[in-house]
């Protein structure tokens, strides 16, 4: 059941994904509820510059950026935890966190 919403999400996501897009990423953290709330960009920091997901543990669980979602007050919906590549990757806050590229591939999980 998980792996088949997880399908739906991805192919839907990937569907509209185009090539040179701009992506938004939210860093959050994911709730006992299954719902992201986002924090600060600082929790996600990634200085690696690698591809695929990045977790990072924290008090209240682990920091992920979130793709592609919308922003519904403190929590973050109708996005994806798997990076997208070839795009360029900006953060709500103005934080380069990929540059665009040519093709499309996907790396990472939730």
């Amino acid at each position: 059941m998980v792996l088949g919403v997880l399908s739906v999400m991805v192919v839907g996501y990937c569907a509209a994904v185009t090539d040179d897009e701009e992506v938004t990423a939210d860093c959050v953290v994911q709730l006992e509820d299954g719902t992201y709330e986002v924090v600060d960009d600082d929790y996600c920091d990634d200085d690696g510059g690698s591809g695929g997901s990045h977790y990072y543990a924290g008090s209240r669980g682990a920091y992920l950026w979130y793709y592609g979602g919308r922003r519904v007050g403190n929590r973050v919906q109708g996005g994806t935890t798997l990076k997208p590549v070839d795009v360029s990757i900006t953060s709500r806050s103005g934080k380069e966190i990929q540059r665009g590229g040519f093709g499309r591939s996907w790396t990472g999980g939730s």
